[in-house]
């Protein structure tokens, strides 16, 4: 069974903003995250973007333009050679009260049973606490996280909580190397 690795967006593959990615130009890639998710690919790796959007459910945003942002991040992926196999996203508030909003595995396990994946087969790379308790809550083998976006917030965070991840580096790319040096895909 091949291995599949979960990434978050913002923060993890682009820039990410207090004020929300509301547009295509607002989307900028961070240096050789592309590349990264190439990586993964060449060495067998399923990708898997899971992602809160709850600018949509703030209303600053509509599903239209998040899919053109969307396309943005797969046509440069594309062009590194890479694969983005599925996109999973979480359009609720906070206070919306559903099952998907990452801490809550929701994401993970639509994708899992969509692809019939073992978690034990999984990873989740991320940049916040809540994207490695998301990862945790379902049931990836491994957790990465990475400084960009709010990384070094969510070590502390995570520390002071008892949750350390498998891995903790400067950004995607060298999160990809520590997966292909130590983990064997099938």
């Amino acid at each position: 069974m091949k291995y599949t690795v979960f990434l978050d967006r913002d923060g993890v593959i682009n820039q990410d903003s207090s004020a929300y990615i509301k547009s295509p130009d607002e989307f900028h890639f961070i240096p050789k995250s592309c590349e990264a998710i190439s990586l993964l690919t060449h060495h067998g790796f399923n990708v898997i973007l899971i992602t809160n959007q709850s600018a949509i459910g703030r209303k600053m945003i509509t599903q239209r333009v998040l899919d053109t942002i969307f396309d943005k991040l797969k046509t440069g992926v594309t062009k590194a050679g890479g694969h983005i196999m599925d996109i999973f996203f979480c359009p609720h508030t906070p206070d919306a009260g559903c099952d998907c909003r990452k801490p809550l595995p929701g994401m993970i396990t639509r994708a899992q049973n969509i692809y019939n994946l073992d978690p034990d087969h999984c990873m989740m790379v991320g940049d916040s606490a809540k994207d490695i308790e998301c990862g945790l809550a379902g049931g990836c083998a491994k957790t990465l996280l990475v400084a960009t976006g709010n990384g070094e917030k969510a070590r502390k965070t995570l520390a002071a909580k008892g949750i350390f991840p498998d891995f903790y580096g400067k950004d995607l790319f060298e999160a990809a190397l520590w997966i292909i040096r130590h983990v064997k895909p099938a």
